[in-house]
């Protein structure tokens, strides 16, 4: 009876330690809340061409639509990392505009967009209109939320969906 028992000690032992070595823990998610908007960049070329803004998306045969407050854009400038391991940046301003309109969900299904607006001397802006699909991404892996991004940019050209 003793061989026994010790043989069972030894025996649940090993399945419990080596438990953890089979069933990795997968990273934990960041505790992030997505907005439901539709960001539009202006790139510095057409800045001065644009004093207000107003968009309309149309998604799933419910539209949203509203005026949108253009904040100067910037980029992330490296400041590099310290001898104690510690990395830092700067935000820099680039020339571009940046703005978002809010809306109550966001899908991956189609959307149409339209922007309207005036000049900086009260002039309309062509009337400019998108249809595109939102994109959806994985940022932290498959294991956590997908993000759903609705990104365009406004220029003379027109409207487009950005890339990456």
């Amino acid at each position: 009876m003793r061989k026994s028992g010790v043989l069972l000690a030894l025996m649940t032992t090993t399945v419990l330690t080596s438990g953890c070595y089979y069933y990795p823990v997968p990273a934990p998610c960041p505790m992030i809340a997505q907005a439901s908007v539709v960001s539009v960049t202006v790139p510095h070329s057409y800045v001065p061409k644009v004093g207000t803004l107003r968009l309309k998306a149309c998604q799933d045969g419910v539209c949203k639509e509203d005026n949108v407050e253009l904040r100067p854009g910037s980029v992330s400038v490296d400041q590099g990392c310290g001898p104690d391991g510690v990395c830092s940046a700067t935000a820099s301003p680039d020339g571009t505009l940046i703005g978002m309109l809010f809306l109550d969900s966001l899908t991956e299904a189609p959307m149409a967009l339209t922007a309207t607006g005036t000049s900086p001397d009260g002039s309309a802006l062509p009337v400019r209109t998108l249809d595109f699909r939102p994109r959806g991404a994985y940022p932290y892996g498959e294991q956590c939320a997908k993000f759903v991004t609705a990104s365009v940019i406004l220029d003379a050209a027109g409207l487009r969906q950005t890339t990456g």
